[in-house]
């Protein structure tokens, strides 16, 4: 039975496709399955954000294929680990934890870099292309903490 990571963000369209991508490079695929969703709906069923693709390319990673959809409350039930970018999308999705064993599969991913500090992934969406690639760096590092771990 493969460990399922689930990394989530406001519109699953900038910083959650990212961490899925950057996190299934680093692991097998065979023992694991990472995905992602956004707390919010406007975007399901979209591909991520052009900038977001294009980093990930220029990083030797294809997120093209992905597609954003929303988190629900059945993913509790779906994931062992769900890794939240921000302190509002951590709140979001605890409102939809129905018991404390759901409550305690969610983090914020930079706490695996920084515990304890609740540290932000920040919103790259409305900024230029180097919001994009300081995000990649961040997530890539957390990432690195998450699959080490994890294989361990």
């Amino acid at each position: 039975m493969p460990t399922k990571i689930l990394m989530v963000c406001l519109g699953n369209i900038c910083r959650s496709p990212l961490a899925e991508g950057i996190l299934q490079a680093k692991l097998s695929k065979n023992d694991f399955i990472v995905d992602s969703a956004g707390t919010g709906g406007w975007h399901a069923g979209e591909k991520p954000d052009k900038r977001s693709i294009a980093i990930a390319k220029q990083k030797g990673l294809d997120i093209s294929q992905q597609k954003a959809r929303q988190f629900s409350a059945k993913d509790f039930k779906e994931f062992d680990f769900i890794y939240a970018m921000d302190m509002s999308n951590y709140k979001n999705i605890l409102s939809l934890a129905e018991n404390e064993a759901d409550k305690t599969k969610v983090t914020l991913i930079l706490n695996e870099l920084f515990p304890g500090e609740n540290v932000e992934v920040p919103d790259p969406y409305y900024g230029g292309v180097d919001g994009f690639e300081n995000v990649y760096n961040m997530l890539d590092k957390a990432c690195d903490v998450i699959a080490e771990k994890l294989t361990k």
